[in-house]
Formats: structure tokens, C-alpha cells, sequence
């Protein structure tokens, strides 16, 4: 079970803010918490936070400077002005509970984002059911080649950035909206990004209108003066926008009526090149370094954001093609058994659909798909278990590693083991481990390849075992 969030709001924020001296961040591990315990620390605050093991961010952390805990222990917080958590912990987390009985401010993480970003002038927020830390990336790369200083928060870490945030002026902040429990209803956009809406995160959301109705009022505060960048290919965002007062702009490869069009798209490898037409008139041309037919809509919504912030076509052109990935979104890893390998973060059956049909397009002639999985909590796998074995079945090989938790127990007669079985004994193989999944996708990968091993939780653990014969 999942924790509340705060709706303090930024102003009621800015008020406890000048109060204290210290925050305390619960889950700093997180992407996103460490990211903010970095601004937090930079902008003055003594910093410090816990979570349940060590990891590359927690060392980075720790690096800088900010005090970090491994477990959750009550006396933790008791010489901190101010605690931060993320949704993800159980209420009854002995931290969180110590801070509220001592009275000590707690304000969940989207929350204090929502405050953080206030004083920019320019707030892009990249919000969408699939895509979000792609286009979050793309956007950064883009702003940061054409010189324009941007402040900006990803869930995905970027090279160009050195991980997942980086401080740059008061103009631009580019972040990442997540949606899941309502969050991106605490921040403060005034470009509103929606790349795509559909059916997801079933234990919060319950149907489509009530994930129509959040990404409506996530375009609303941007108020009259603001915008909503739209996909205009898209049916949910057009309903979920269709009383919107603000100013619309929409992207799209087929519907005709969106203001930003990609047209004469062609693909090499899996990477394409289009030409965008703006109200009819051509504006740039664009060559794309990462795979997937889905990146054009990413790059279509970067174009429009940057456009709207005043970049030119030709800043915008050069951002792009520097553009060549963020971590775990297809990210190369390497050459093993003369096939290439990629870690990638899909974890919806349209993500992984996606996905895998433009790691195809990098097979050699002859070549198969070997896909890695781990599918990320237990209702997930429930409500899409025939979409995820469908999507999955694009690839020529499947391993099946055992269902990442998250925050919930196994109560739904779902298994990665069902999963393969689905998928058919001819395609699929149950791996339960990192290790077996390992020691299958070793024997099995040979030259002309493509293996990806795919997921949300901790299957990028696979590479543990990996690594030792993986060529560079």
C-alpha cells in the first residue's frame, strides 16, 4: 500500500521551507529523490535520507556530501527540520511515522517538486503513459546544445548530464510528470507535454475517464497563458484535452490537422528520418539516432515544446542528432556471442510491443530477437497478462524472470513462469533468476543478434552476470 500525497501547495511549502535548515529525504535511492536531495543540497539545506540498500546513487550521493542511511530507523529524523518521502513507502514506515509524531513537516515528493520548480519561467512537463523520460532526455539534449541553460529532472539518466538532473538557469526547468497516484497534479507547468494516455498503474487508476479526467486537469494549470502540447494522433489525449482554455498545439503523423507534422519518413536500421512541416510550411528535418517508430513522436513533442521556448530549427536539428539515448531506454551494453545487447526499461505491453518491433529492425540479416523480461508488480501482470504475451511474442526468444514485487505480495495467480508457458515452450523459457537468465541468453545469443533484457524493476541485475563477456 501506497502513501498519500501532500497538497501543500508551493506557496504553503515556500512558508515550512523558510523554517528549517535540513531535509530528510525517505527513499533517496529513488531516481527521482536523489535527484532532488542533489538540488536540495546545492541550493544550501543540510541533506540527508535512507533507503533499504546501497546502490551506484547512493554512492553518488554519499559523494557529495548527503548523509545516507541503509534501513529505515525512527531515530533518523530527529535532528531534520523537514522530511521528503516518495508514495512508494508503506505508511507504516517507522521514519515517516517518528517525523509526523514529532511534528515534523512531511511533504511527499511530487509536491515538493511542485514548490522546487516555482520561479522558472518556462516549465515543460513531459507527462504520457509511455515515453516520458525519453522525451524528458531528448528535451535536455536539445536545450543544453543550444546553449539555453536548462534545469532539469529526469527519471532516466542522461550522459550530456551526468545522471538524471542537472542545475542550469532560472528560464528553462524540463521535468519529468509522472502520473501515477495523481502526482503531476502538485506541479506547475506552463507547457504541458502529453505525449500518449492509455490504460495503466490499475491500482490507483480504474478506468480510462478517471486517467482522461488527471491529464485534463495536469493541462489545466497551465492556465490561459500556457500550453498544452498535444499528440494529436492520439484519441485519449484529444478528449482528455477537448475543453482545454490554455493555448493547443498538436503533433501527429497521420491526423493532417495538427499544427507540427512529420512527413517523407524514412528508416535505416531501425533509426528514423522524417522531414516536420509547421502549419503547412517546412520547419526542420530531423535524423534520429535511437530506434523506434514511437521516438518520432517523442522528437515531435520535443520539437514543439523548444519551438514554443524559442529555439530555432537549426538548435532544435542539432539537439536531436546529438540525442543518442538515456540510460536503460535501449541503451547499448555491448557485443556477447557476436550479438548486441540492450538494456531497456519497457514494462507496459505497448511499450515492450513498441520497443521490440524496432529491435527487429537492428537484427542482421538472419538474426534473431532474444528478450530478457521481468514483469513489474502483480496487478500489472493481471490486467495485461494477454497483452504482455503478446507483445513479448515479437521477439524469438523469451526468458521469463520472476515478477518484481514492488510494493505488493503475490496474491493473483500470476507467475513469470505462467507467462512463458503462454508464450509457448517453442519461444519462451522460465529463468527465475538473473543467473539462469543469464546462463540461457549466454548459450543461446550468437552473431547477428539482438538481445534485450527488459524491464522496470531489477532485471538490469541480469548484467551482473553478463559482464564478464560482454565486449565493448
Amino acid at each position: 500500500m501506497a502513501t498519500e500525497n501532500t497538497h501543500f501547495g508551493a506557496e504553503a511549502i515556500a512558508s515550512i521551507m523558510n523554517n528549517v535548515n535540513s531535509v530528510y529525504f525517505i527513499g533517496i535511492g529513488g531516481i527521482n529523490m536523489s535527484s532532488l536531495a542533489h538540488i536540495t543540497h546545492l541550493r544550501g539545506y543540510r541533506t540527508g535520507g535512507s533507503d533499504r540498500c546501497r546502490t551506484a546513487l547512493t554512492d553518488k550521493l554519499e559523494a557529495a556530501g548527503i548523509e545516507i542511511n541503509y534501513g529505515h530507523n525512527a531515530k533518523n529524523v530527529h535532528t531534520y527540520g523537514a522530511v521528503v518521502y516518495t508514495v512508494a513507502i508503506s505508511p507504516d514506515n517507522e521514519e515517516y511515522l517518528e517525523a509526523k509524531k514529532l511534528g515534523i513537516p512531511c511533504i511527499s515528493r511530487a509536491d515538493y517538486l511542485g514548490y522546487v520548480m516555482v520561479g522558472y519561467k518556462n516549465r515543460i512537463g513531459i507527462s504520457g503513459m509511455h515515453g516520458k523520460s525519453t522525451c524528458t532526455s531528448m528535451c535536455a539534449e536539445t536545450f543544453i546544445n543550444a546553449m539555453a541553460e536548462p534545469t532539469v529532472l529526469s527519471g532516466a539518466e542522461l550522459s550530456t548530464m551526468g545522471g538524471a538532473y542537472r542545475v542550469g538557469g532560472n528560464e528553462h526547468f524540463i521535468f519529468e510528470a509522472c502520473e501515477y497516484m495523481d502526482s503531476f497534479l502538485d506541479f506547475n507547468p506552463t507547457i504541458a507535454v502529453i505525449l500518449n494516455i492509455e490504460m495503466d498503474h490499475v491500482d490507483y487508476f480504474h478506468s480510462i475517464e478517471q486517467i482522461r479526467d488527471s491529464f485534463s486537469r495536469f493541462a489545466s494549470i497551465t492556465g490561459e497563458n500556457g500550453y498544452a502540447v498535444a499528440n494529436g494522433d492520439d484519441e485519449n489525449v484529444k478528449t482528455a484535452l477537448a475543453d482545454y482554455k490554455g493555448n493547443l498545439v498538436s503533433f501527429g503523423i497521420e491526423n493532417t490537422d495538427c499544427e507540427l507534422l512529420a512527413k517523407n519518413i524514412t528508416q535505416k536500421r531501425g533509426c528514423y528520418c522524417f522531414d516536420v512541416f509547421c502549419e503547412g510550411e517546412f520547419f526542420c528535418h530531423i535524423e534520429l539516432n535511437v530506434s523506434g517508430y514511437h521516438n518520432i513522436y517523442n522528437a515531435l513533442a520535443t520539437i514543439t515544446a523548444s519551438k514554443i521556448c524559442g529555439l530555432s530549427p537549426k538548435e532544435i536539428e542539432k539537439g536531436l542528432t546529438a540525442f543518442c539515448g538515456a540510460s536503460r531506454r535501449m541503451e547499448y551494453k555491448g557485443i556477447l556471442g557476436g550479438a548486441r545487447v540492450f538494456d531497456d526499461y519497457g514494462h507496459h505491453p505497448t511499450e515492450i510491443y513498441t520497443t521490440l518491433l524496432g529491435a527487429k529492425d537492428l537484427c542482421d540479416e538472419g538474426g534473431r530477437l532474444l528478450c530478457a523480461f521481468q514483469s513489474h508488480t502483480y496487478t500489472r501482470t493481471k490486467e495485461f497478462l494477454d497483452d504482455f504475451v503478446s507483445a513479448l511474442s515479437v521477439a524469438d526468444r523469451v526468458y521469463s524472470v520472476d515478477i518484481y514485487s514492488a510494493r505488493e505480495t503475490d496474491t493473483l495467480g500470476v507467475s513469470a513462469e505462467l507467462i512463458a508457458s503462454m508464450i509457448g515452450n517453442e519461444k519462451a523459457l522460465y529463468t527465475p533468476s538473473f543467473e539462469d537468465a543469464a546462463v540461457a541468453i549466454s548459450r543461446e545469443a550468437r552473431e547477428g543478434d539482438v538481445v534485450v533484457v527488459m524491464g522496470a524493476g531489477d532485471i538490469y541485475k541480469v548484467f551482473n552476470y553478463l559482464e564478464g563477456n560482454l565486449k565493448k
